[in-house]
Parts: C-alpha cells; sequence; structure tokens
C-alpha cells in the first residue's frame, strides 16, 4: 500500500519545540542506536583515567580523524588539552559492566578492570590504556575542541589503530543491546 507523502508517519506524536521537549527530546534522540566506547588516557603523574561515550563518530578518513564530546562541566575536561593523547576503545557486546563502571562518578573507574597498555610506538607514542576485550582500538592526539552547547566536541587525529573483532556494545532507547 502507497502512502500520502505528506500524511505523518503512523505511531507518531505532534511535532515538538526542543527548547521545551524536556525528557521527549532526549526520548527521540535515543531511537538512533550508537556505539559504546571508553576514553582512556594518562594522567600527568601517569596515573590512568577514562570515561565511558557514545558519541564517537568518524570526521575524516584523509586525514585520519575522528570526533567525539564531553560535558563541559566533566571533571575529566581539563585532562583533554591541545597535543595530548588517547585512546577509544569500543566495547563489545558482553562490556556493559566495563560501559556502566566507566560512567559512574567513582574515583578509580580501573578498578577491577582488566587492561593494559598498548605498545610503544615511536618516540613520541608511549602506550595508552587499552581495555581487554574491546572490540577496537584508536589511539589519537588531541587536535582541536570546539564548544557546542553544554559539551565540547573534541577532534582526534588517529595515530594508529587495531581491531580486535567481536560484536560492539550498542545503546538505543536508554538501555545497552547487542546486534
Amino acid at each position: 500500500m502507497d502512502r500520502d507523502p505528506v500524511a505523518p508517519p503512523r505511531n507518531s506524536g505532534p511535532p515538538q519545540d526542543p527548547a521545551t521537549a524536556g525528557r521527549a527530546l532526549r526520548d527521540a534522540l535515543g531511537c538512533f542506536p550508537t556505539g559504546v566506547a571508553v576514553v582512556t588516557g594518562l594522567a600527568a603523574d601517569g596515573r590512568p583515567f577514562g570515561l565511558t561515550i557514545n558519541s564517537f563518530t568518524s570526521l575524516s578518513l584523509e586525514p585520519p580523524l575522528i570526533l567525539w564530546s564531553l560535558r563541559s562541566g566533566s571533571p575529566l575536561l581539563p585532562c583533554f588539552h591541545a597535543g595530548a593523547r588517547f585512546a577509544v576503545n569500543v566495547l563489545g557486546s558482553a562490556q556493559e559492566s566495563i560501559a556502566r563502571q566507566f560512567a559512574s562518578p567513582r574515583a578509580d573507574r580501573f578498578a577491577g578492570i582488566r587492561w593494559r597498555l598498548g605498545p610503544v610506538g615511536l618516540p613520541h607514542l608511549a602506550g595508552l590504556p587499552r581495555l581487554d576485550g574491546a572490540v577496537a582500538y584508536f589511539d589519537c592526539r588531541l587536535r582541536d575542541t570546539h564548544d557546542a552547547g553544554d559539551h565540547r566536541i573534541l577532534i582526534g587525529s588517529v595515530e594508529r589503530f587495531a581491531t580486535a573483532g567481536g560484536e560492539p556494545l550498542l545503546f538505543v532507547q536508554g538501555g545497552f543491546r547487542a546486534l
């Protein structure tokens, strides 16, 4: 059966103003599935830090760039300054507990998590924290940041990457899912 091109899709609510929609906007945005990753790095004193993100995306292949965003009020924002290095660990479908732990406010998010420092490459490429079981890794150097509403967009130059295989962890409609 053909649909009337001007008729609204079935089961859709009335259009809403995002400025007043509140939770409804968040629910609508949640209809788009995203992958789940943990961004890790090393603080100036050598201690590892990390946080869960679902805003990770490819930006460019030439040059290889990725982007992700961080809430402007995050206490980890100062860890990401010009030239800072970080790793994006794309979580596997069995790593929901890791995603939750790195999204928590706890001080030591690495407690009880299996991880290792990635290989050291060229002289300027020290190893970065990699979480065991991640399906892909991207070692990056912070290239640029941009203010965007209540978040900061971080653009990273990919210095190296690896895939480990497996199914990724997804987040959709307020919950974790597997393919």
